[in-house]
């Protein structure tokens, strides 16, 4: 199954100027989406769709894909997310002959989301083939039923109706049917529905519940974002206590590189998506590496660098052998075994 994660980013933003890229927890903002698209399992290929040069090459240093430039016609205030999928999925099969199976839509201002979250509403919508779309939602505490319009001379029209119930605005909330919001979170959607009934959701469309709703639109959600971005992160109250993990890279989070060409690393995704989920349950990531020991190389922004472009969370950084609670290398313990026992 292919599954293309997309993540719109133009460059006029009016509500933050440069909100795409503005720096939050020390990375710009499209860099988390990029990351949490390279972590998720279920994703094969990541592009970001802009219309500015200087957001592409902030998004291809993260790791993602700018294989064409977004039209300044359709990155406008009042440009659509259908508009820009329909201008990417049009270019790739044009010239690549490309045409996933799913897409994701990964809107950039969604710095908390979480990448397993992705895959669960991947796997939601693969799973059933009656889907057109999946999409997180969250309850509304305030209920529309309780919303107005308010003509001239200030007159009120209930903004909905409930059957069976007279005044549902008079109602106590428990009483009345329960709503809920698009959360802008994780939006996945078949390919086909884009193509052929050009729409980003179709008619049958799953919502998938989540608990919070973490989109950034003012300053004020910016700051309150990177605070939590910036806090210790939570533990998991189900692993036990919080554990200090010490990871080896070459072999582990990388594959061995030839003749130890470090230039030349790759990662090896399916360990940085484990170690990741250890580092969201609230463990703490120290990495270890041996580069350059022996001949004095210093590898150090090149390691920083790749470690960055391959999304992966960690806390530091050490070119020695830190004291920890497992060591994992590709010589000693397995991935497989750790939280066991």
């Amino acid at each position: 199954m292919h599954v293309l994660a997309l993540i719109p980013a133009r460059s006029g933003s009016k509500s933050i100027v440069d909100k795409n890229i503005r720096l939050v927890a020390g990375k710009p903002l499209l860099a988390w989406s990029i990351e949490h698209a390279r972590a998720a399992r279920t994703v094969t290929r990541t592009i970001v769709s802009t219309d500015s040069p200087a957001y592409a090459a902030l998004a291809r240093q993260y790791g993602a894909e700018t294989p064409f430039a977004r039209p300044a016609a359709i990155a406008g205030d009042l440009s659509t997310d259908l508009e820009a999928f329909q201008h990417a999925l049009g270019w790739l099969r044009e010239h690549e002959g490309y045409v996933p199976d799913i897409c994701v839509h990964l809107r950039p201002t969604y710095p908390l989301r979480r990448a397993g979250l992705i895959d669960d509403v991947v796997n939601t919508l693969a799973r059933d083939p009656a889907l057109d779309a999946v999409r997180t939602v969250t309850e509304v505490l305030h209920p529309p039923y309780k919303m107005w319009t308010r003509h001239a001379h200030g007159r009120l029209t209930p903004l909905l109706a409930v059957p069976g119930i007279d005044e549902p605005w008079n109602e106590p909330r428990q009483r009345l049917p329960v709503t809920y919001i698009q959360t802008a979170n994780v939006d996945a959607v078949r390919t086909r529905v884009i193509l052929e009934q050009h729409s980003m959701t179709g008619r049958a469309i799953h919502g998938f519940v989540e608990p919070d709703f973490h989109d950034v639109d003012t300053e004020r959600e910016l700051q309150a974002v990177a605070r939590r971005l910036q806090a210790p992160p939570p533990v998991d109250p189900h692993a036990g206590a919080a554990k200090t993990y010490c990871f080896d890279i070459d072999g582990v989070i990388a594959n061995l590189s030839p003749k130890n060409d470090y230039n030349l690393a790759t990662p090896n995704a399916d360990m940085i998506a484990r170690i990741n989920r250890l580092y969201d349950a609230g463990h703490r990531i120290l990495l270890l590496t041996a580069r350059g020991s022996t001949t004095g190389i210093d590898w150090r922004a090149v390691t920083e660098g790749q470690l960055q472009a391959w999304g992966l969370r960690y806390h530091a950084l050490h070119f020695g052998k830190p004291a920890a609670d497992y060591y994992v290398d590709d010589r000693m313990l397995p991935m497989d075994d750790v939280g066991r026992g």
